[in-house]
């Protein structure tokens, strides 16, 4: 590591079994992000400024009043841009040393295995099932650790999928529910998805640097109103 990285980097490299060893993984380690909206944009802004080395960015949306509720990555000049185009833009300028890569379009099942074949960890920062179900398929054909997180309205769930030879994602939602409306008919609270975000980057800075315990076989769910945080275990059938 260069002396500009002992400096930037300097609060992990003074932690307990982290140390310049463990910002060197994240140096090393390439993250994709699905979605650069209200999950993405926390996701993004902590990976970057923690290290992570590579990121990758997949998203066609452009940036609509709309989102700056809680897509706090984006300012009221950005309405009408392309939000993978101003994410890298805005991340570079937060930490210059980190690789990006900006894809501007959907993930699909004609492109999806080609991307994300290309990358360490898959954070998925979706707001539909289609992607979440194919991000969940194409993660467990090629055994690449998925880092899981959802919102609606007052809720929020988070889980990691297919590490070290843990659950998929099927294997605790093998379904998509019905009747369930976006975000765009029934509401969130701002504040939701920082706080499932800020999660998700957790446990891809955990499963990088190695430390603590991933949350491989368990769902996490937080409530809002109430401010509870409950976390339920499960299993799956190996045969």
């Amino acid at each position: 590591m260069t002396e500009e990285e002992l400096q930037r980097y300097s609060r992990h490299v003074l932690l307990p079994d982290f140390g310049t060893e463990g910002q060197e993984k994240l140096k090393q380690a390439s993250v994709l992000v699905v979605g650069c909206g209200g999950l993405g944009s926390p996701v993004l802004q902590y990976l970057v400024a923690a290290g992570v080395g590579t990121i990758g960015m997949i998203d066609a949306d452009v940036v609509s009043e709309s989102n700056l509720q809680r897509q706090i990555l984006y300012a009221t000049s950005d309405v009408g841009k392309l939000k993978v185009l101003v994410a890298k833009e805005k991340l570079s300028a937060l930490n210059p040393l980190v690789v990006f890569h900006a894809y501007p379009f959907l993930l699909t099942s004609e492109n999806a295995r080609e991307i994300i074949d290309k990358y360490d960890i898959i954070t998925d920062c979706s707001d539909n099932f289609n992607t979440r179900f194919l991000v969940g398929d194409v993660t467990a054909e090629l055994k690449k650790p998925l880092v899981f997180g959802s919102i609606f309205q007052y809720e929020g769930q988070a889980s990691v999928f297919n590490y070290k030879g843990g659950p998929t994602y099927r294997q605790l939602f093998p379904e998509a529910p019905e009747n369930v409306l976006p975000a765009s008919q029934v509401g969130v609270l701002g504040v939701l998805p920082g706080i499932i975000g800020v999660i998700q980057a957790t446990e891809v800075v955990k499963i990088v640097a190695e430390i603590g315990e991933v949350l491989s076989g368990k769902l996490l769910m937080y409530n809002v109103l109430d401010m509870s945080f409950k976390t339920f275990k499960f299993s799956f059938d190996t045969k």
